[in-house]
């Protein structure tokens, strides 16, 4: 690969992938979803790639990871008894199974990490961690704070700041970063993510963006913006959504049984446990949960909706 090729969003996902695959190769037991994945960024990059340089080798070679990518597909949905369509896997996933453990990742370090409780400075602080997570800093416009925060957005960003979280620049206030227009965002700081202090997570540039597209896309939601959901509502389908898997029923299926504990959930979204139900009934008016979930015995059960499966975290 050339050190020179541009665009640089190119080079750099080729980069990853060349050590995504390095990776796998070291797994100890083999996942044929995770490889698959692999198969379709590797056809995605290689097609741009021959598209920059004109090579038509390039272009054969998208077209053999593409055909690799449904040949694994098949063979792992035929280990599973998952259906698969035609041309490819029947649900179109935002995350790869790599990008949903970087996310559970992230929504951990919020979760334990917060420099307050309620609700409202978590979802802030959720956002801006995904803007800022690679180098510590990341452009914010005033439309994303107040669609974020609606209006506590000016009270929580001061809040942020004043606790030293969160650094503005020189000379801007948080009243000007609500005005702060796509042409001249805000450039803010957050000092715990800079590259020099220890970092809680690393990935690239590639996977930054896609986390935070997919944040964005969860928390805009068409329905739940219709139902008019508050920040810990909006945080309870970011976290459902990240600790789903891939047929969408939440949690990972182990000793303490499926679904997701209460007490942890709660936490991340700024909740009492006893007041999870409720949020998780708003859900389910949205269109996001199906409607058998429940908080039973300590945990939230379900799972999503058929409409939400593509954003599923692919646990």
């Amino acid at each position: 690969m050339p050190d020179d090729l541009q665009p640089e969003v190119l080079r750099v996902e080729l980069t990853e992938l060349g050590d995504a695959f390095r990776a796998y190769q070291r797994r100890p037991e083999p996942d044929l979803a995770v490889l698959a994945e692999l198969h379709d960024r590797k056809a995605r990059a290689f097609a741009l790639w021959a598209d920059v340089t004109g090579d038509a080798s390039l272009r054969e070679e998208a077209d053999r990871a593409a055909a690799a990518a449904r040949t694994t597909r098949e063979m792992d949905a035929n280990r599973h008894g998952v259906p698969v369509g035609v041309d490819g896997p029947a649900v179109e996933r935002l995350l790869t199974r790599g990008q949903g453990v970087h996310l559970r990742n992230v929504l951990e370090h919020v979760r334990v990490d917060s420099p307050f409780p309620e609700a409202e400075a978590r979802f802030a602080v959720l956002m801006l961690t995904l803007r800022a997570a690679r180098a510590g800093t990341g452009n914010v416009i005033g439309q994303d704070l107040s669609g974020w925060l609606q209006g506590d957005a000016e009270r929580v960003l001061q809040a942020l700041a004043d606790a030293g979280w969160l650094v503005l620049p020189e000379g801007v206030t948080v009243d000007d970063a609500l005005m702060s227009r796509p042409e001249e965002p805000t450039r803010i700081t957050v000092p715990t993510l800079i590259p020099t202090q220890p970092r809680p997570f690393f990935f690239g540039k590639v996977t930054r963006a896609r986390l935070s597209g997919w944040a964005q896309k969860v928390v805009g939601d068409r329905k739940l913006r219709k139902k008019k959901a508050g920040a810990a509502t909006r945080l309870l389908a970011v976290y459902t959504a990240a600790h789903s898997r891939p047929d969408g029923y939440l949690g990972e299926t182990g000793e303490d049984g499926d679904g997701l504990a209460l007490d942890t959930v709660a936490s991340f979204c700024g909740l009492r446990p006893e007041d999870v139900a409720e949020h998780a009934g708003l859900l389910v008016a949205a269109g996001w949960l199906a409607e058998d979930a429940d908080t039973a015995d300590g945990r939230l059960r379900g799972r999503l909706a058929e409409r939400v499966l593509p954003l599923s975290g692919l646990l």
